[in-house]
């Protein structure tokens, strides 16, 4: 009984490390939607329109974050934006490593080493996360990513 049970802790703490992670990036949306939702709460949207008002700001949030993140050319511009989208994923993180942490260790010391290590790594794979799907910058001013890319393409078919 005790393996299994060590088994399952073992996957539990897994599974919550995966959804940690794979969320990461969503944490600006979903601090914007829940402000945008108790706002709207608060002016008496009620439980229901206080919830789309939630979901739709959100949503909008993350779709500009990303189209912005896409079209802006800047690099500077490009870090502000990724930024914008890590900083609350590692607050997040360092929250939910700190709060794991708090179960098996005695130290508080360990536990603020062991919530800002997971915040570093939380808050850099939102960073991945969302520079991901977007075009990478050309290597010299004034050309195209494609045009990058045909130049590598021509020059292997040359060759082989």
């Amino acid at each position: 009984m005790l393996v299994i049970g060590l088994i399952f802790s073992m996957f539990g703490i897994g599974l919550f490390c995966w959804v940690i992670f794979t969320l990461a990036v969503y944490a600006l949306p979903f601090f914007v939607g829940l402000t945008a939702g108790m706002a709207a709460f608060d002016d008496g949207a009620g439980v229901i329109g206080a919830l789309l008002v939630g979901i739709v700001t959100g949503a909008v949030t993350l779709a500009i974050g990303q189209i912005a993140f896409a079209l802006v050319r800047p690099p500077i511009l490009r870090a502000a934006i990724a930024a914008a989208f890590a900083i609350p994923a590692a607050i997040a993180g360092y929250h939910a490593v700190r709060g794991v942490s708090q179960i098996g260790l005695p130290s508080l010391i360990w536990r603020e080493v062991f919530a800002s290590i997971g915040a570093l790594f939380i808050g850099g794979t939102a960073w991945v996360r969302m520079t991901v799907f977007a075009d990478p910058l050309p290597l010299r001013p004034g050309a195209t990513s494609q045009d990058g890319l045909q130049q590598v393409l021509t020059a292997a078919r040359h060759e082989g």
